[in-house]
């Protein structure tokens, strides 16, 4: 630091007058007899220290990387959070699907457990209902073996005697009494579901596999193809269910 003062008197003594440097060459010869070299290398790390232009840069470039590490560190403090709040939106998401699904296995349950219930009822006399199918049958073919002739007297003259008339008045009351008897049963199991069919009433019903069982068929004239036109055994259905398909003769003509 004190090389410096005196470099730069020097350099202002060197640039005087002639005359006045004359008069003091003998101060400046013994000052610079005293001042030592100074290297080189000092010199320039002297210049480039005291640079007027070098300290705003340094300046600058110091200042640069403290705001690029205070932005990196403030992203760094944000990330987490985001990170945080994006799993908890994953698990939000996750949490309503989940709730929704459980929802509808419930309901699902729910629908299913009211038709198993229902089905409970509706077939629970269902092998109950086939044993008496037997019974129904027999019933059937006892009023079917008496024949329309056997129930109203064959002679109507007025001059015929009374006994005569009535020889069969006693089969018409049982078959009177047989016949409420069916009517009743045949009503209590409608009540409970159970129902009797027979496809050969009126016209003729039309062949469905799903409620007739055909075992023969045959050519009949005025019918079309595909009716029922004889029922061998009446069919049953226990409510909408098939309990027995009927067995039934089919018309085919071509």
């Amino acid at each position: 630091m004190i090389q410096r003062p005196l470099l730069r008197h020097v350099q202002a003594i060197r640039h005087l007058p002639p005359s006045y440097a004359t008069k003091t060459t003998p101060i400046i010869q013994v000052a610079t007899q005293r001042i030592p070299a100074i290297p080189l290398h000092h010199r320039l790390l002297s210049q480039r220290y005291y640079s007027a232009t070098a300290e705003p840069a340094t300046s600058t470039s110091s200042e640069t990387p403290s705001t690029g590490s205070a932005t990196s560190e403030a992203q760094e403090q944000e990330d987490p959070v985001k990170k945080e709040l994006d799993a908890k939106n994953r698990e939000i998401i996750d949490l309503k699907d989940r709730y929704l699904r459980s929802v509808a296995d419930f309901r699902n349950l729910q629908d299913r457990t009211k038709r198993d219930i229902q089905s409970a009822r509706d077939f629970a006399i269902q092998k109950f209902a086939a044993d008496l199918i037997e019974s129904v049958d027999n019933l059937d073919r006892a009023l079917g073996t008496v024949p329309a002739s056997k129930l109203a007297p064959q002679n109507s003259d007025p001059d015929t005697p009374p006994e005569s008339k009535e020889y069969n008045k006693d089969l018409a009351n049982l078959y009177d009494g047989l016949k409420m008897t069916e009517t009743i049963l045949m009503g209590t199991l409608k009540k409970h579901g159970m129902e009797r069919f027979d496809p050969s009433e009126g016209e003729g019903e039309m062949f469905n596999p799903n409620l007739h069982e055909a075992t023969f068929q045959t050519k009949v004239d005025g019918k079309e193809d595909g009716k029922v036109f004889m029922t061998q055994q009446k069919g049953f259905l226990l409510n909408g269910r098939v309990l027995r398909a009927a067995k039934v003769g089919v018309v085919k003509n071509s």
